[in-house]
């Protein structure tokens, strides 16, 4: 299951930024710089992501037409993805 754009903008404008502070305390300091670079550029390009309702359409065409083969990488960053979330709440 995918992270709601709700939950992905919940995320990304937290007013502590708690969860970002927390990935940016992690390690020495030019990491640490190098790390809030990285969120900041994950976060741009989750805000410029398609809509939620173009990725189920595209999904549901490829489920009916037998295409929609995920690999096992794919299934469980999404279920790591999920657990994320569901842990933010």
């Amino acid at each position: 299951m995918r992270i709601s754009d709700a939950e992905v903008k919940k995320i990304i404008n937290d007013p502590g930024q708690m969860i970002v502070q927390a990935i940016v305390e992690v390690g020495e300091e030019h990491v640490r710089q190098q790390d809030q670079q990285m969120v900041n550029a994950l976060s741009a390009e989750v805000l410029h992501m398609a809509d939620r309702e173009d990725v189920i359409e595209e999904l549901r065409a490829q489920i009916a037409s037998g295409q929609y083969n995920p690999s096992g990488e794919e299934i469980v960053d999404a279920m790591l993805r999920r657990a994320i979330a569901d842990n933010v709440k």
